[in-house]
């Protein structure tokens, strides 16, 4: 099954890059899709947040689409903001953000329909040769199963204040850096850094998971 599509290796630590100048809103809002993706890579929480609104109702469209039932389409959708959050620094074209985040979640719900598909299969009482038709399929259920549960470990071991931070960084809407800085106690300016430190770290869990 195809994956999302290819992004670059980063350039750099995304620890070290600088805090971006602050972005009057209404010159965020003029933003082509371009100017959006490099803005949120850079730290830019209203740009981040501007994605998210463009690009939430594709992504939920996507699971009604494979009809996945409500909790496996929160799953669907939290993972494929996950992969952005990861990857932004990286899209080799983010002028088509929307395609690549379309592509992941269409991977993601197809990697949950084979994982639904597996309960249902093990369930059946049907023929041992019937089962070895199905059985790639339920190898999917695994794999499905076991990215998500890498996933959520991966979050599990980072820091209380840093799984809080991705968690508000994905929430629909994206809570505002004043907003987290007043929740989690981090200086505004700070958010950028420890997003990249963040991730940087999640990267090292997942690889190793």
């Amino acid at each position: 099954m195809p994956g999302p599509p290819a992004v670059s290796e980063p350039a750099g630590n995304p620890a070290a890059a600088p805090e971006p100048a602050a972005v009057p809103e209404q010159d965020v809002a003029a933003l082509d899709t371009t100017g959006l993706v490099r803005r949120a890579a850079g730290g830019d929480q209203r740009a981040w947040q501007r994605l998210v609104d463009q690009y939430a109702r594709l992504i939920w469209s996507m699971t009604r689409d494979f009809k996945l039932i409500e909790s496996d389409a929160a799953d669907v959708a939290q993972v494929t903001w996950m992969r952005l959050l990861e990857h932004i620094d990286r899209l080799e074209q983010p002028a088509r953000v929307g395609s690549w985040l379309a592509a992941t979640a269409r991977h993601e719900c197809l990697r949950s329909l084979a994982a639904r598909k597996r309960l249902v299969l093990v369930q059946d009482h049907t023929a041992l040769d019937e089962v070895a038709v199905h059985e790639s399929e339920l190898d999917e259920r695994l794999l499905a199963d076991e990215n998500a549960q890498a996933v959520r470990k991966a979050l599990s071991r980072l820091p209380w204040r840093w799984q809080q931070l991705l968690e508000l960084l994905m929430a629909d809407p994206p809570a505002s850096y004043a907003e987290i800085s007043d929740q989690l106690g981090l200086p505004v300016g700070s958010i950028g850094p420890t997003r990249g430190r963040c991730l940087a770290r999640l990267r090292v869990l997942l690889q190793a998971s």
